[in-house]
């Protein structure tokens, strides 16, 4: 009987890429799958003329064969059917296929096909927040912080058996890891349920952990806070996370920085704010005053004739950049306290003042109202 040509089973053209060869042969099996049509032979024939078609077109040196000398060279080439085929050929099919069907291509197809193995689980990430002050964030700072965190046992150390004893292969599975039934055509594989893929079974568990390999502990644990972290920023400590399976990692710790709020600074990207208050006077005679940093205070001199909400910038003392060693700056607003109640005798040397400057107190310069209109519209 005469084959098929294989670009013909998988409706391609013969310069077909790898990727339209893939997905050509995803919708032919999906559709001529027998789980999907049980009992008809024409679609378990359609379905294996595909899965070889396209055995044959996914492979760059059986394609080159068969494109110049047709199935004679296959033949010739030792490439007859799939007794020829590198028994990975069946994890390509089932990963085109994916999850959808659950079968065992290398019995289906008279080929050995090994279960994929069982290998340890990493453990489990963790994250926690820790709270700092402005301080600890402008100069660093090593924090403690306590975590409770599934660990392996100290007794079994992660093997989940009691000291001495040893596993027993699993009966159900004779120690393959997979529990096979037939099904049509198909040798149907899955999981053992009995030890998980493992293949062996525990019959004497740890007394410590009962037989989990883990136990929860508190541990404490010391946090390098860097200079400059903004806040919500995360640390990241590797390997400080939970124990995972016996001879697999541990999980991450991430750690969220929350920065408290300072009671004199407000922080911009690398700069500080705050405010100073002073008198009428003094803003129009000027002074000098005491500014706190984070460092040590500042003195800062007020120019005679400064006006409320003018701000003054003392360079350097803001906070430190991250990963570097230039720092913000800190600016300090100055407001003016006016006073709200006054003698007589301090009345009238504000009105004498007033009379030495020309200006009426009683009557609101016109110029001035022209302004204020010009701000409003």
């Amino acid at each position: 009987m005469t084959k098929k040509d294989f670009y013909e089973i998988l409706g391609l053209r013969e310069n077909a890429t790898s990727e339209e060869i893939k997905k050509a042969y995803r919708q032919m099996a999906l559709k001529y799958h027998p789980d999907r049509n049980p009992g008809d032979k024409a679609a378990e024939d359609k379905f294996k003329e595909a899965a070889e078609a396209y055995s044959v077109l996914i492979d760059p040196e059986k394609r080159s064969t068969y494109d110049r000398f047709g199935h004679d060279g296959l033949r010739a080439g030792g490439f007859s059917g799939f007794s020829g085929f590198n028994s990975s050929i069946f994890e390509d099919f089932e990963d085109i296929l994916g999850n959808f069907f659950s079968f065992s291509f290398g019995d289906f197809f008279g080929t050995q096909h090994r279960a994929r193995a069982h290998y340890p689980q990493r453990g489990r990430d963790l994250a926690l927040e820790l709270e700092v002050s402005l301080e600890e964030v402008a100069f660093g700072a090593e924090k403690e912080i306590k975590l409770d965190r599934v660990e392996l046992c100290s007794v079994c150390h992660g093997s989940k058996l009691q000291p001495g004893t040893q596993k027993s292969v699993c009966r159900h599975c004779q120690g393959r890891g997979q529990v096979r039934y037939q099904q049509g055509f198909f040798a149907i594989s899955r999981t053992c349920s009995h030890c998980g893929g493992s293949g062996e079974i525990i019959t004497t568990p740890c007394k410590e952990c009962g037989g989990s390999g883990k136990m929860r502990k508190k541990k404490e644990l010391k946090v390098r806070i860097p200079p400059g972290i903004k806040d919500g920023m995360r640390l990241r400590l590797e390997r400080e996370g939970e124990a995972g399976d016996k001879e697999a990692p541990r999980g991450d710790l991430y750690v969220a920085v929350r920065v408290k709020k300072h009671e004199i600074f407000e922080r911009e990207e690398n700069n500080l704010f705050c405010q100073i208050t002073i008198s009428f006077i003094q803003a129009a005679l000027g002074v000098t005053v005491e500014i706190p940093t984070l460092e040590e205070n500042e003195v800062l001199k007020i120019p005679a004739g400064t006006q409320p909400g003018e701000v003054f910038r003392l360079k350097g003392k803001g906070i430190r950049y991250l990963g570097g060693h230039r720092k913000g700056d800190l600016f300090v607003k100055a407001n003016v306290k006016i006073p709200e109640k006054l003698t007589k005798e301090q009345k009238a040397l504000l009105q004498k003042f007033a009379e030495s400057k020309g200006e009426d107190l009683k009557t609101v310069n016109r110029s001035i109202i022209n302004k204020t209109k010009n701000i409003i519209h």
